[in-house]
């Protein structure tokens, strides 16, 4: 429980810090100046300041943040220093005073570095672990008692090559072929482990029972672990990434809709609670098991803040674009108050399901449907 524990906020502290040094780095680069770099979330515990940024570890070791001049709390574009007490020059540094595309840089930096690093981890599993994929061999996973197969001698974990000399190369492939040839005799050549072959003849029923088929065999491709090698990796990394992402935002959408039009909770749905518990699964697998959900959280954390939702990035992003559009900047308040509500509502979702993590680990509820 408590390795599970450190590795969650190990986990999340890294996806964050990750998130805010592609803001900080970006700002450094443009010359926006950076007040100060946080570990964790205040009150502060320690800090030090190297040059004009201060560099600080906080009391809550969830994540991190990083404070620009010229941005205020809400993110609403606006500061208020006293022009006694203003340096020369720094109105100029003030991220507020920068070219829309460098504000606009800026704010995107995190999400551009949450999702490399996904690419990198998915690479690097590619290269070292390899990544499972559907074979072009059907294999029998399951036998039913006293049906065709079983009785003509089929075994589980044996694959079927060919029927009627046709070879077969995938599960539908082998329900179409028995569907069309119902009680007729089918010549079926079968391999075993040790890919000795040898031919039976099977009838696949007329009647059978639903559940278990013509023939009374479960089937299911044949997994192979494909390897890249390390200059190919980095571009298959990318392509799974962007496919990763594409589903996350789908899999947003279909929650929304169960929320608002349905009025149901997803059982996929977790909050902080719910991830911490996926990751005690994860541990229990391997360090690579635990590397593959870094990489699918990160690019959670990256289409979530990419979305225009005020208090998040995609929101800041989106007032940034109105005032492309308009040729006019936002009004600072109203933007601040925006980004105070969005804060607030996301806060009371968090609250919810986090309140609906804990009832599904009181309950014995399953993180994931089986």
């Amino acid at each position: 429980m408590i390795i599970t524990v450190i590795v969650f906020l190990l986990i999340l502290s890294v996806l964050v810090l990750i998130h805010e040094a592609g803001h900080f780095f970006v700002a450094k680069k443009l010359g926006v100046k950076v007040e100060e770099f946080g570990f964790g979330f205040p009150p502060r515990i320690w800090g030090k300041k190297v040059g004009e940024t201060i560099y600080s570890i906080n009391l809550l070791p969830i994540g991190g943040f990083v404070k620009l001049y010229g941005e205020d709390d809400a993110g609403g574009g606006k500061i208020s220093v006293p022009t006694e007490q203003t340096e020369k020059g720094d109105i100029k540094r003030a991220f507020f005073s920068r070219p829309i595309w460098q504000r606009a840089t800026i704010v995107v930096a995190g999400v551009v570095m949450n999702f490399l690093l996904a690419v990198v981890i998915i690479s690097y599993l590619f290269a070292v672990q390899g990544v499972a994929t559907p074979g072009k061999e059907v294999q029998v996973v399951a036998l039913a008692v006293h049906a065709p197969a079983a009785q003509a001698g089929i075994k589980v974990g044996e694959i079927v090559v060919s029927v009627n000399s046709i070879v077969m190369t995938s599960p539908q492939q082998l329900i179409d072929y028995t569907k069309a040839h119902l009680g007729k005799d089918m010549v079926v050549v079968i391999k075993n482990s040790k890919n000795q072959t040898r031919t039976i003849h099977v009838t696949p029923r007329l009647h059978y029972p639903s559940n278990e088929g013509a023939m009374g065999i479960a089937i299911s491709a044949t997994v192979v672990t494909k390897k890249y090698p390390w200059y190919q990796a980095p571009f298959v990394g990318l392509k799974e990434s962007v496919i990763e992402s594409w589903q996350i935002l789908q899999g947003l959408g279909t929650t929304l809709t169960d929320v608002v039009v349905h009025r149901e909770v997803p059982q996929g749905l977790a909050g902080p609670v719910g991830i911490a518990q996926l990751t005690g699964q994860f541990i229990q697998i391997g360090p690579n098991a635990v590397l593959s959900l870094v990489s699918l959280l990160s690019l959670n954390l990256a289409i979530l803040n990419i979305l225009p939702i005020p208090a998040l990035d995609g929101g800041r992003f989106f007032f940034i674009l109105i005032e492309a559009v308009t040729r006019k900047k936002v009004n600072a308040q109203v933007e601040g108050y925006a980004h105070a509500v969005g804060m607030i509502v996301l806060l009371v979702l968090i609250a919810l399901i986090t309140l609906h993590d804990v009832i599904r680990l009181i309950t014995g509820q399953p993180l994931l449907p089986k």
